[in-house]
């Protein structure tokens, strides 16, 4: 007896010993802490708010035509119900996942004619002889060592980041429609300048000809007249294919066939956003725009999937049981001999796959360092993403306000002109030199109008566009079981914490 104990036990040793295992793999990404992107001096000059732009920030920028467009694009536009479908495929793995946690039950039946050879004593005479029988079975894959949570955890942390990477492409579909809102809205003034200049053009050429006849002027004058004219033509060319390009690109954000874009009105002029930036940005930051706690949830994902192939190199314990009746020939089914059962309790430890295991490990370890990286990248592009917004934003308004002075001091240019004209002091032909050069500073500050329009709707994209999680469950979002997941902090877990 001693004798196999002994030898029980030394094969017990040499199957331990030779088990599937684990070490020497481990993830090496390393979220970056938000605390550590330094931003105080970027931003030194910037005023601090404690708000951050609202749901429906659009209502700021002055346009309840744009306001309509987005809600419009909000409601129709294909992307997003790409988005959407993505979303809900992740809940379905959810409750697949959820379901492995869960044990089964099964029922079956059959009623069939068998043919039982005479080799099997008592129960064969080699005749066709009716066979019925059914059964209940029972199975349960006992999560011992967490495995099944973890890997149900995983799949929620998925579907939410798919949940919030929806909301992200909606932040983003409104800001796309303000955009081409703004440049809707340009080309509409520069066709007005284009007009403007063309007017201009034709008449100084028309006065250059009168002078040439007279002996006044040269054909040089004249050809100079006639590219000016040529050239007002094209750039009037130019700004109606970007009134055309502006509404195509609505009528696509819209969802909608291209004559919608033409039905849309010449836009106002956009009011931006004051300039202002949260105070605490690097760390805030984070809980604010959708595709950083997306991100987030990915990398807390892939922790939990680590965790969950860790567990497949442990011992396994599965609890199954059958019960039934099965009856032969006439004997009836329903009768207590009948009666069968089976409970099978079993305990499996993986001695060797070939390294199967370890390959799926080391692959759950590479998308943690996948989701890692992206997680940093993503980060590190938003914090700067905002600076260069503003910077962007405070650069514009410097040049706004250059430009202001040098478009007053065209237009008091071209009204002393006229006054000399009217006066007798000055040629005509002078008053429209004067005038072109106010057209050109008037396309300017148009062109600086519609950056600062732009830029300032970029900044509120960069902040986020409105964003708040809390949101998402008012929203109709997917709710967990009671025990779900806690969602992932401003500073995402480490690598060793998932691979302990």
């Amino acid at each position: 007896m001693r004798l196999h104990l002994l030898a029980a036990a030394v094969g017990l040793g040499l199957a331990l010993a030779g088990c599937a295992s684990s070490g020497g793999l481990h993830p090496d990404g390393t979220p970056i802490d938000p605390s550590s992107l330094k931003a105080a001096q970027s931003l030194a000059n910037v005023p601090a708010s404690a708000a951050w732009p609202s749901a429906d920030w659009w209502t700021g920028l002055g346009d309840p035509q744009l306001d309509a467009l987005i809600g419009e694009a909000l409601a129709d536009n294909p992307t997003l119900a790409i988005a959407d479908a993505r979303a809900h495929q992740a809940q379905a793995v959810v409750g697949a996942a959820d379901a492995t946690r869960q044990p089964t039950f099964n029922v079956g039946g059959s009623v069939a004619d068998a043919r039982i050879p005479t080799t099997l004593p008592g129960l064969g005479n080699g005749h066709m002889t009716p066979a019925r029988y059914v059964y209940g079975s029972f199975n349960w894959d006992i999560d011992l060592w967490g495995g099944k949570r973890a890997a149900w955890e995983a799949a929620v942390g998925q579907a939410r980041a798919a949940e919030i990477e929806a909301r992200a492409a909606r932040v983003e579909l409104s800001s796309n429609v303000a955009r081409a809102y703004v440049q809707l809205g340009y080309a509409y003034t520069q066709q007005d300048l284009a007009k403007a200049e063309l007017q201009r053009a034709d008449a100084a050429r028309r006065l250059t000809a009168q002078r040439v006849a007279a002996g006044i002027d040269n054909q040089m004058q004249l050809k100079q007249g006639d590219a000016e004219v040529a050239s007002a033509q094209e750039q009037l060319a130019v700004a109606g294919r970007a009134i055309d390009a502006a509404q195509s690109a609505l009528s696509v954000l819209l969802g909608k066939g291209p004559d919608r874009g033409r039905g849309i009105g010449r836009p106002h002029l956009l009011s931006p956003a004051a300039l202002a930036v949260p105070a605490n940005l690097p760390v805030d930051l984070v809980g604010h725009r959708a595709d950083l706690v997306a991100a987030r949830w990915r990398v807390e994902a892939a922790g939990k999937d680590i965790k969950a192939a860790k567990t497949q190199f442990l011992p396994n314990l599965n609890l199954g049981a059958m019960v039934g009746l099965i009856s032969m020939g006439e004997a009836s089914l329903f009768q207590l001999p009948a009666r069968f059962y089976d409970v099978a309790p079993a305990v499996s430890l993986p001695v060797f796959d070939g390294g199967r295991r370890r390959a799926n490990l080391s692959g759950k370890d590479a998308q943690y360092d996948l989701a890692v990286a992206q997680y940093n990248q993503t980060l590190v592009r938003a914090v700067n993403d905002v600076a260069d917004d503003v910077d962007a934003l405070q650069s514009l308004l410097q040049q706004a306000e250059a430009q202001q002075r040098a478009l007053t001091a065209a237009r008091d240019a071209e009204r002393l002109a006229e006054q000399r004209y009217k006066a007798g002091v000055g040629s005509y032909l002078e008053t429209l030199s004067v005038r072109q050069q106010l057209l050109v500073a008037e396309q300017r500050m148009a062109a600086l109008q519609a950056q600062q329009s732009d830029q300032s709707v970029q900044l509120i994209q960069a902040l986020g566009g409105g964003y708040r999680p809390e949101d998402q469950a008012r929203r109709g979002g997917y709710r967990p079981a009671a025990d779900q997941p806690p969602a992932p902090t401003a500073s995402v877990s480490p690598a060793s914490e998932h691979h302990s």
